[in-house]
């Protein structure tokens, strides 16, 4: 088949951009920033949540299923990953990341099923099981853990062509290859035929269907890829940022925050992935910067805790009201606006008069 049909070009625009994105992740940022803890806290968790947030865009997003349980993938690529390691002798950490984001995949096209039945919010409850089921059989049966009595596995160390990648600012470069990779077939997945089969089910699924559209397959495929997504998202999250591997990190709040990236960040956008990601991960950050530098700490942790839900729960509402698309959309409008601005206005050629 035509590669053409299957992947859309790209506009310069758009190579510009990626080649700019790039060479700041991978040259700018490694010379500038000097701090463990903006990669290790910063950096590595905003990426790893971003790449989940791009797998819940194309299911929820891109195919318009009401999808919830982005946690549980996430635990189950993690939890793979760590045992295709400890078991398969000389497994290279990339084949053991790819293996265990097709082991989510599959948990992803088993709990798809019921999409072919039900949409909506009872989508979301059904969807919903796979965050539990996956949690609940990790901690259940001790052979995914190792038989592991303390709850917490240390993850191994990330070895790539036999070179160890342990410090901060190696571990932030492998996160950010794998995640600029995948980025870049999501785009062109959503751009491509593939892209317009998920829109065209999301829009409306009945007349989808009567245009040829397989319904089955469509949003199997979507649910399939987007827990591919997570399921990378959850080693790298697991093996370059906890550095550990316990079920009760990718509990139901985790899915929920994924969520909420989505919505703020906007849906249908891959960037919006990438933006909400920023704004949930460091709006606590700096909320609790103003805590104790404006206020030097006169404000208790939890009141600036049950602050960012109540900002959070806000903007959601403010956003699905009056801008569906997000933060992207607000973006979009600030860059034309100012490009209007900048334009040179037209002149009429005067008339002569006799």
């Amino acid at each position: 088949m035509n590669s053409n049909i299957l992947f859309m070009g790209y506009t310069r625009s758009d190579v510009t951009n990626l080649v700019v994105a790039l060479a700041v992740a991978l040259i700018v940022i490694p010379l500038t920033i000097e701090s463990d803890y903006w990669y290790a806290s910063i950096l590595i968790p905003w990426l790893c949540l971003a790449l989940a947030a791009v797998g819940q865009q194309i299911v929820m997003g891109y195919a318009g299923q009401l999808a919830l349980g982005a946690a549980g993938f996430m635990a189950a690529g993690a939890f793979a990953c760590f045992n295709l390691i400890l078991r398969v002798p000389y497994m290279p950490f990339p084949v053991a990341l790819v293996l265990s984001g097709l082991i989510a995949a599959a948990f992803g096209v088993l709990f798809g099923l019921p999409s072919l039945r039900v949409r909506g919010i009872y989508l979301m409850v059904a969807t919903l099981a796979s965050q539990f089921f996956i949690v609940w059989m990790i901690d259940k049966f001790g052979w995914f853990k190792n038989y592991d009595t303390s709850g917490i596995i240390t993850a191994q160390d990330i070895v790539i062509f036999g070179k160890p990648f342990t410090t901060p600012l190696e571990m932030y470069l492998v996160v950010v290859v794998v995640v600029a990779v995948l980025t870049i077939l999501a785009i062109n997945m959503t751009r491509g035929s593939t892209g317009r089969s998920w829109m065209a089910v999301r829009d409306m699924d009945i007349a989808a269907e009567s245009m040829g559209i397989s319904l089955l397959r469509t949003k199997l495929q979507a649910f399939a890829i987007s827990a591919f997504f997570c399921g990378v998202a959850g080693a790298l999250f697991a093996f370059t940022y906890l550095k550990s591997l316990e079920p009760v990190a990718f509990d139901i709040k985790l899915s929920f925050k994924i969520l909420f990236m989505v919505i703020l960040g906007g849906l249908g956008t891959i960037s919006g992935a990438f933006i909400g990601a920023a704004f949930i991960l460091l709006f606590p950050v700096v909320l609790n910067s103003l805590g104790n530098n404006v206020f030097h700490g006169a404000i208790d942790a939890t009141i600036i805790s049950a602050a960012e839900q109540v900002v959070f729960g806000a903007l959601i509402i403010v956003f699905m009201i009056y801008e569906p698309l997000g933060m992207t959309k607000l973006w979009e409008n600030v860059k034309q606006r100012f490009q209007f601005k900048r334009a040179p206005k037209a002149t009429l050629p005067k008339t002569q008069t006799t």
